[in-house]
């Protein structure tokens, strides 16, 4: 038996978590098991995960598949290096089957650890390919506010949102940011005859154009920005945005770590509007969670910078875990899952439910200003008034009621943000839904 008592006080006296802060972490949940989409904790109590974790966990919890392909390819071999004259059976078979698998453009890939790792190795791919064709002034990194792309030096430095940054300055130089495209709160100008995705898209010619053009290696973005609060973008933006690149020799890279494999009921989410990355970051759902995985994926053209370099211009980038064999098998486990299950269409009919059911919460509470998604990744930002859309002051106990009724899930300012598993059935998300309605009655009454 577990004494919840004793698991707190070790946790408080010897862990240090993501985050830590003691005001949130008086009275943390401690979780000994998961079924399914939801988490049981020490103290008997059943809890409906809300966020997929972070937005990781896409088959859900429980699945024996995974666990026994970790077990079989340990027995065999749990790891060695994958560092160059060195290769592994599950390395080169996980590669093969990603080859254009997101992107038909993209049929080389690196492994890396997780998602901000996955980030680090885009940037520093992006100057290693300029570089190698001759201009080096090409360095400079450009991100949108209220973007996430990982708390390690340089992708916190590419990560838009302040609190990040603030105790950990300065940050890399190099890295700029500019105006996201959030439809509901357009931080940017609109000109006459513009639309706001247009406007968007405006922001990142011009931030290129003051930079120089010969000094901005690449421009980085989530087709649907995750932490930042589920801002999905017009339509019309990222089809205008690939256009500037190319315009200006910039390198696009799709930072898909939460969108990759399914999350917005496409395969990946650049998929929706029909424009290839020159540079895929992907990690999250690749294992769904099930061992630490990432990556990058590169064009034709960077994979010829690299394997056409002379000696002295090696891709001198490495982790001691690239490629790692037991993490490769539980990916392709994983990604078997995905695909016998449907699970990637099953997320676009499932979020189109859950977004139906938050739009008809809007309709019966005032306090509700937006609600906002793409598949199963969802947003409901709350007001104090809908018509100056002036914040509210109640997603913090709207987030406490969720848990207290069973629903775990994160918060972004004033917006309560719901990523479930994608093998959420119809009448958990009606479930959902409805714990949602509970908690936003019960504090804005």
């Amino acid at each position: 038996m577990f004494d919840p008592t004793d698991l707190l006080a070790q946790d408080r006296d010897h862990l240090l978590h993501p985050l830590q802060h003691p005001q949130t972490h008086a009275a943390p949940l401690v979780i000994k098991s998961g079924t399914g989409i939801y988490l049981q904790t020490v103290d008997g109590r059943t809890i409906m995960d809300g966020l997929s974790a972070l937005w990781n966990v896409l088959v859900g919890y429980g699945r024996v598949e995974l666990a026994a392909a970790a077990q079989k390819q340990m027995t065999e071999l749990a790891y060695c290096s994958n560092y160059a004259g060195l290769a592994n059976l599950p390395a080169i078979e996980l590669a093969e089957r990603l080859a254009g698998y997101a992107y038909p453009d993209l049929n080389y890939t690196y492994f890396a650890s997780g998602g901000a790792e996955a980030n680090e190795s885009a940037f520093k791919t992006a100057r290693y390919y300029w570089k190698r064709l001759g201009q080096p002034g090409k360095v400079k990194i450009i991100a949108r506010q209220d973007a996430y792309h990982g708390v390690t030096l340089a992708a916190m430095s590419a990560t838009g949102i302040a609190p990040y940054w603030s105790m950990f300055e300065p940050r890399v130089p190099g890295f700029l940011h500019i105006v996201a495209p959030y439809p509901y709160r357009f931080a940017g100008n609109v000109q006459p005859g513009e639309t706001v995705g247009q406007a968007a898209a405006r922001a990142l010619e011009e931030a290129i154009v003051q930079e120089g053009p010969e000094t901005v290696a690449a421009f980085i973005a989530e087709p649907v920005q995750g932490a930042g609060g589920v801002i999905v973008p017009p339509d019309d933006y990222f089809p205008r945005i690939r256009q500037i690149c190319d315009q200006y020799q910039v390198l696009l890279i799709a930072d898909e770590v939460i969108t990759g494999f399914g999350r917005t009921g496409e395969l990946f989410g650049l998929n929706r509007y029909g424009v290839q990355p020159d540079i895929l970051s992907f990690a999250k759902g690749i294992t769904s969670g099930y061992l630490p995985l990432g990556g990058i994926q590169l064009s034709d053209a960077i994979k010829e910078a690299i394997l056409n370099a002379p000696p002295a211009q090696t891709w001198m980038h490495a982790y001691t875990y690239s490629g790692h064999a037991t993490c490769c098998a539980v990916a392709l486990a994983n990604l078997e899952i995905i695909e016998r299950e449907n699970l990637v269409d099953h997320a676009g009919q499932m979020g189109a439910r859950l977004l139906a059911g938050l739009h008809a919460l809007a309709d019966d509470f005032d306090c509700i200003g937006n609600v906002r998604g793409l598949g199963l990744m969802t947003a409901v930002e709350f007001v104090a008034d809908r018509d100056t859309k002036a914040p509210a002051t109640i997603a913090g106990p709207i987030l406490k009621a969720c848990l207290e009724r069973g629903l775990l899930t994160r918060i972004k300012g004033e917006s309560l943000l719901l990523a479930p598993p994608l093998i959420i059935t119809a009448a958990e998300v009606d479930k959902m839904v409805e714990i949602v309605r509970e908690a936003v009655a019960s504090v804005a009454h």
